[in-house]
């Protein structure tokens, strides 16, 4: 990692309980009305840990068409706005590096849209945002499924989860295995965009 992910701390940090779908519908909701066209969004955590979940009721939230489903074998999708709003653009950088990113040519989008990156921690940023950039950082932790280590955020504590990292071949995740049980939401905020933290409930 180099550049603006390596060398920046978050301007901020706000840690939210997730109880149910309900409770990740309503942060979703809230986070969308803070954001506008431009803004990134880097989403992390384990499988499991309800990133697809999260980006489908931001979706919502911000009002854009089609269904939002992991982008994992396509690497990305464009939701357009049915309305005034921002389109939303859902990347998985799961299966690429910061060169994939670049790649994918989502600059082009950007400054229309809202830009959400599951995996996207430490690959994702400078490849959207640049050196002096501005984006979120959303980690989704559940304390029930072990977390592989991910990339580390500067100033920031180590996620929970114990032990080495599994190797996963089964990417299939029922409704219950993404809602079953209460999720910690972490956002950071990076960059002058982002110079104050939003008010969220």
């Amino acid at each position: 990692m180099s550049g603006a992910a390596a060398s920046a701390d978050p301007r901020w940090r706000i840690e939210r309980r997730l109880d149910d779908l309900e409770a990740t519908e309503h942060f979703a909701q809230a986070l969308a009305a803070v954001l506008r066209p431009g803004d990134v969004l880097i989403l992390t955590g384990g499988l499991g840990a309800g990133k697809t979940t999260f980006t489908q009721s931001l979706a919502a939230a911000l009002g854009v068409s089609g269904r939002v489903s992991s982008p994992t074998f396509v690497l990305s999708r464009i939701h357009r706005a049915e309305h005034d709003g921002p389109d939303l653009v859902h990347v998985d950088a799961y299966r690429t590096d910061a060169a994939g990113v670049e790649g994918l040519d989502l600059v082009s989008t950007r400054e229309r849209s809202v830009t959400v990156v599951e995996w996207g921690r430490g690959v994702a940023e400078e490849a959207l945002v640049g050196v002096d950039g501005s984006w979120l950082d959303l980690e989704l932790v559940d304390p029930a499924v072990p977390q592989a280590p991910a990339a580390p955020v500067r100033g920031a504590a180590p996620s929970d989860g114990p032990g080495a990292p599994e190797i996963i071949t089964d990417f299939s995740e029922s409704e219950e295995d993404l809602l079953g049980s209460a999720r910690r939401a972490v956002l950071r905020g990076f960059g002058p965009r982002w110079a104050e933290g939003p008010q969220l409930p």
